[in-house]
């Protein structure tokens, strides 16, 4: 028998996959709220049949939020954007949208409301994203003041878009001419990347557990690196030696900005061709801090969730397919 039934906004995406699947072994049906439908259906492969439902819902419009908590016991919120594009801009998205969830799901008597933000959230940030996500968290408390809020670091997996992007650089035919990796600002940001499954783990002992109700969570791997400690954990791992190349802010940015600017042109399908721009301006911004779970923060451990898959444990599994002969290479051989 089901435990209640979980309404998962932004439920198709990278992480929202692991934590259908998480919820539905933790006894929960699932309700994942996207918007095109039509495109997720994959997603009803997180359960047995009847205990995962996909709905059509867009944060930015109210009545479709209230039609998708409607009859839920819990809802996260996992929607957010890395860049921003077309109507998708980070007000709209991350803070207008999140507003939209908890006042609705204040409205529906939802008893648990769990909220995805970003380690680095700050009102003050220079970044429209860290900013935005802050003051999503703050929109989000006073509508429904019991919501958790789980902050989570880079988040890397088979579907990342972080290990995959610099392994793909790093595997890409100009790099065997110019061997380099650009390096923002040095290279220097510390990361503290945690891996999707323990995300999910987190946000499924927030809908679960009573004693998180209010609190805030930061959500980081067992390790720190920094930016060309990763550089080189990608190089040894696809075996091939890259260097990083140290790309000092005040260059990055203005690069940043033209890509993000040339990516929104309506009129060029960029980003279906190429995929997200190399680099945006807010992008550089948020390269400025380190991203690591702060000394007196509440952490995965405190949800419960102590065993913590690292980068060398999980990263191998997906990495090898940048190998030079794929599954088939033996280091050394290229």
């Amino acid at each position: 028998m089901a435990k209640g039934l979980v309404t998962l906004f932004g439920g198709s995406g990278f992480i929202g996959r692991y934590a259908a699947r998480t919820l539905v072994e933790a006894g929960w049906r699932v309700r994942v709220a996207v918007r095109r439908p039509h495109l997720a259906g994959d997603v009803r492969l997180a359960g047995p049949p009847g205990w995962v439902d996909l709905v059509q819902a867009n944060i930015r419009n109210r009545a479709s939020v209230e039609r998708a908590v409607e009859g839920a016991d819990a809802v996260v919120n996992l929607v957010g954007i890395l860049y921003e594009k077309g109507q998708q801009n980070f007000e709209a998205a991350q803070r207008d949208g999140a507003i939209n969830v908890a006042e609705a799901a204040t409205n529906a008597g939802v008893r648990r409301l769990v909220q995805i933000s970003a380690i680095g959230a700050d009102v003050d940030s220079p970044s429209d994203y860290a900013r935005t996500k802050a003051e999503a968290e703050l929109g989000v408390r006073k509508a429904f003041p019991g919501a958790v809020v789980l902050r989570p670091s880079i988040v890397f997996g088979p579907e990342d878009d972080f290990f995959n992007r610099f392994a793909g650089m790093a595997s890409h035919p100009v790099s065997t001419v110019a061997p380099f990796l650009p390096a923002i600002g040095g290279g220097k940001t510390k990361l503290q990347p945690v891996y999707a499954g323990d995300v999910a783990d987190a946000i499924a002992a927030a809908v679960s557990r009573d004693d998180v109700e209010g609190k805030t969570f930061e959500l980081g791997g067992p390790r720190v690196y920094t930016i060309n400690e990763i550089y080189s954990l990608i190089g040894e791992i696809t075996d091939r030696k890259r260097y990083a190349l140290p790309l000092p802010f005040f260059l990055a940015k203005p690069m940043g900005l033209a890509f993000g600017a040339i990516w929104r042109i309506p009129f060029l399908p960029l980003h279906t061709v190429f995929g997200p721009p190399p680099i945006t301006g807010d992008q550089v911004d948020m390269l400025k801090s380190d991203n690591v779970v702060a000394d007196d923060a509440l952490t995965l451990r405190n949800l419960g969730v102590t065993d913590i898959e690292s980068v060398e444990a999980i990263t191998p599994t997906y990495l090898w397919r940048y190998r030079p002969y794929g599954e088939f290479h033996q280091k050394g051989e290229a």
